[in-house]
């Protein structure tokens, strides 16, 4: 075997263009080598990966690796504003960290045409990089989670209500659990309908010890659903371990009790979690019904705001008072970090020759400041009024301001 893992590097170091290089990957999926690519390792190779992203053009793979750094510096931005603008009013639960997961499956998704026709995502909490990745507006989102009135939402959902229906992003969920049922009554409709829509979920691993959880599996698998659930397993619900309340050490083991079929996916590879996705996808809308998708992946920051983190630099390493005591390891968030999802697509973009290494570094610089000019824009967008919060109680009519003089 280790004869066949020299040949297959020496292979990669030979093959001078993007498609020797992905042929070349599918060759190493089916020996089930790990490999390393040019300079590092871009990603690990596994003998149930089919390399759906080799017949992706390098215009889709260069699309998720902008999207995972739109995500990123938007994070990012929002949290130096948090931690220096002291008339900042927005707050998030940071997606800094899981990008390839909201990127890999929304790549995988129908985003664009009639509402009929496009397929629908909804989130829970850290909604801000599924929301960028179905394609939402940013400076409108930006404004909205600052509680402006020119926001996405009109200022009134904020961080944990987005929602844009126009390119198929229902929108957040503040309580943990109910999103996978509304989810699944989506996808009920769209079989109902007829629609080869597929509806998706994207949920925390706190999730699982809610009885949401079981129930939209259960009713799931029973109907065949076209529902994928994806399971953002990042460790930790708020401050807790997820083994403190779950007894697998894969939640898809839990989905599989379903007779639903359940992968586990490395979250940090973009392209393992499209495969994972695109093979979900093909299912759902050929009527084949639900998939769960488990992605190991790690929050940078702590479970809300910006607590232990410190302006200009990525992730959260001090005291968070909201934890009353330390609640992760130093050390594991920095070697969570040294598998960086923006670094591993970087290096597949460099390693398959679709990008000099260079020109992927100008275009986050470029993202960098596009993300910074929505936030210039949405910052100076006007504030709510308190009797804004009347509008909209009624289908018809508005409240009375009576106690606003």
């Amino acid at each position: 075997m280790k004869d066949i893992d020299r040949n297959l590097v020496r292979m990669s170091e030979e093959a001078p263009s993007s498609d020797s290089r992905r042929n070349f990957l599918k060759l190493a999926a089916f020996t089930g080598a790990a490999v390393s690519v040019a300079r590092r390792p871009a990603f690990a190779v596994q003998k149930e990966m089919t390399f759906f992203a080799k017949d992706l053009s390098d215009e889709k793979l260069i699309d998720m690796y902008r999207t995972i750094l739109k995500i990123r510096w938007h994070e990012r931005t929002q949290a130096d504003e948090m931690l220096t603008n002291t008339e900042y009013r927005g707050y998030n639960h940071f997606y800094a960290g899981q990008e390839a997961v909201a990127t890999g499956v929304c790549a995988a998704l129908r985003n664009d045409g009639p509402f009929e026709q496009i397929d629908l995502v909804y989130s829970s909490h850290r909604p801000s990089g599924h929301a960028i990745a179905k394609g939402v507006d940013i400076p409108t989102m930006v404004a909205e989670m600052d509680f402006r009135a020119t926001g996405m939402n009109g200022g009134y959902g904020a961080e944990m209500h987005i929602s844009d229906p126009s390119v198929g992003f229902i929108g957040a969920d503040g309580m943990i659990g109910p999103a996978p049922v509304i989810a699944s009554g989506s996808a009920f409709a769209m079989r109902a309908r007829g629609s080869d829509q597929v509806a998706v979920v994207f949920a925390g691993d706190g999730n699982y010890a809610a009885p949401h959880f079981h129930s939209t599996l259960n009713n799931a698998r029973l109907l065949d659903l076209p529902l994928i659930y994806v399971c953002e397993n990042n460790l930790y619900h708020q401050y807790a371990h997820y083994r403190l309340s779950c007894p697998h050490d894969d939640i898809a083991s839990a989905a599989a009790a379903y007779g639903i079929p359940a992968v586990t996916v490395d979250g940090q590879d973009v392209v393992q979690v499209y495969n994972a996705a695109k093979d979900a996808v093909d299912r759902a809308r050929a009527g084949e019904g639900p998939t769960f998708i488990e992605a190991k992946t790690y929050r940078y920051y702590n479970h809300w705001g910006a607590p232990g983190a410190e302006a200009g630099k990525l992730g959260a390493f001090g005291y968070d008072p909201l934890a009353i005591t330390s609640f992760r390891p130093e050390r594991e968030l920095r070697a969570w970090m040294q598998r960086d999802p923006v670094d591993i697509s970087r290096a597949i973009l460099v390693d398959w020759g679709v990008l000099e290494e260079q020109a992927a570094l100008d275009m986050e610089d470029e993202i960098k400041a596009e993300i910074r000019e929505a936030f210039d824009w949405a910052l100076a967008q006007p504030l709510c009024k308190p009797e804004d919060g009347l509008k909209h109680v009624f289908a018809e009519g508005a409240v009375a301001a009576r106690q606003f003089g």
